[in-house]
C-alpha cells in the first residue's frame, strides 16, 4: 500500500487471481468505450499486471504505452508477461506522475481511482499530461450495485463478523463509486465533452475453492481482512460463504455479473 494508494499489493501472481483475470476481460470493453488509435503515446495509470496496455496492442498500433503503477511487484510481473518494447512499465505516483505536460495522446485508468485517498488529484494530472484534443477516460467497479461476487462475500461476513460490516461499509463508499461520481469529477477537473456508460463483465469460477483462494493471499481489501481474522472465526466466515456459494447446489461453476462505471471526456 503506497500513501497515495490504500490498496494492499505485494504480488503480481496473486494479483492475477483476485482481479487481474477480471481486468483484461474488463479491459476490452473499455477501449470500444474510449477508442484507440494507431500511432499514438498512451498513459495507463494504474496499470497493475499490465492487462489494458497489452490489449492496446491487439487493438490498434500505438507508438507507445507507459503503464504506471505505485506497486513495484505489479509493475515486475508486468515486465515479465509482456516483454513487448512498445509497452513501458514504470513505478510511479499517480498524483505526483513524472511527465511533463501535454505528453499523451490519451490518458486511461482502469481500476485505480477508487483507491486513490483524493482522486481530484490524479485526474488533475491525468489531465495535465495529456495533450489538447487527447481522450481522457476511467473505469472503475460499481462496488456498492453491480458486484454480485464481492456483494455475496461481504455481505454473507457480515452477517458472521461485525468486523466485515465494517469493512463493508468502507469498501462499497470508497470515491468515484457512486452512479455519476465519475462524470462530475471529469467535469470539474475542465474536462469537456465528458460521456459516461456502464460495462459489464462476468466473473465465472470452476468451483468455490475457485472463489475463496484469492481470498487466502494478501491483495485488495477482501484478502487482508480475511488475514486479520484467528482461525476459528475465518472458519466460520469460510463455511458461510461457502454455503451462499453453493446456494442449495452441489459445488462447481459459478457465474455471476459485474458492471463498472466508465467516463470519458477530452481535454482541452
Amino acid at each position: 500500500m503506497s500513501a497515495t494508494s490504500t490498496y494492499t499489493a505485494t504480488d503480481g501472481g496473486g494479483y492475477e487471481q483476485m482481479m487481474g483475470r477480471w481486468s483484461r476481460r474488463l479491459a476490452r470493453l473499455f477501449l470500444q468505450f474510449t477508442g484507440t488509435a494507431d500511432g499514438e503515446r498512451v498513459l495507463d495509470l494504474g496499470c497493475g499486471t499490465g492487462h489494458l496496455a497489452a490489449a492496446m496492442l491487439s487493438v490498434s498500433q500505438p507508438a507507445r504505452v507507459d503503464g504506471v503503477d505505485a506497486a513495484e511487484s505489479y509493475i515486475a510481473h508486468a515486465r515479465s508477461q509482456y516483454p513487448d518494447p512498445r509497452l513501458v512499465f514504470r513505478v510511479g505516483d499517480a498524483c505526483a506522475l513524472d511527465y511533463t505536460a501535454g505528453t499523451f495522446d490519451r490518458v486511461l485508468s482502469l481500476l485505480m481511482l477508487h483507491f486513490v485517498p483524493q482522486p481530484e488529484l490524479a485526474i488533475a494530472e491525468m489531465r495535465r499530461v495529456a495533450k489538447p484534443g487527447a481522450v481522457v477516460a476511467a473505469a472503475v467497479w460499481d462496488v456498492r450495485g453491480g458486484m454480485v461476487a464481492n456483494r455475496m462475500l461481504f455481505d454473507t461476513a457480515a452477517a458472521v463478523d461485525p468486523g466485515a460490516g465494517e469493512l463493508r461499509a468502507k469498501n462499497f463508499t470508497r470515491p468515484m463509486t457512486r452512479p455519476g461520481e465519475l462524470a462530475a469529477a471529469w467535469r470539474a477537473a475542465g474536462l469537456k465533452d465528458v460521456a459516461e456508460t456502464s460495462l459489464q463483465i462476468r466473473m465465472e469460477f470452476a468451483a468455490f475453492e475457485d472463489f475463496w483462494e484469492p481470498y487466502t493471499g494478501q491483495e485488495g481489501p477482501a484478502a487482508a481482512y480475511i488475514g486479520s481474522l484467528g482461525d476459528e472465526l475465518r472458519a466460520r466466515v469460510r463455511a458461510a460463504v461457502r454455503a451462499a456459494y453453493l446456494d442449495g447446489e452441489p459445488d462447481g461453476p459459478r457465474s455471476y455479473a459485474a458492471l463498472a462505471f466508465a467516463v470519458k471526456g477530452v481535454a482541452a
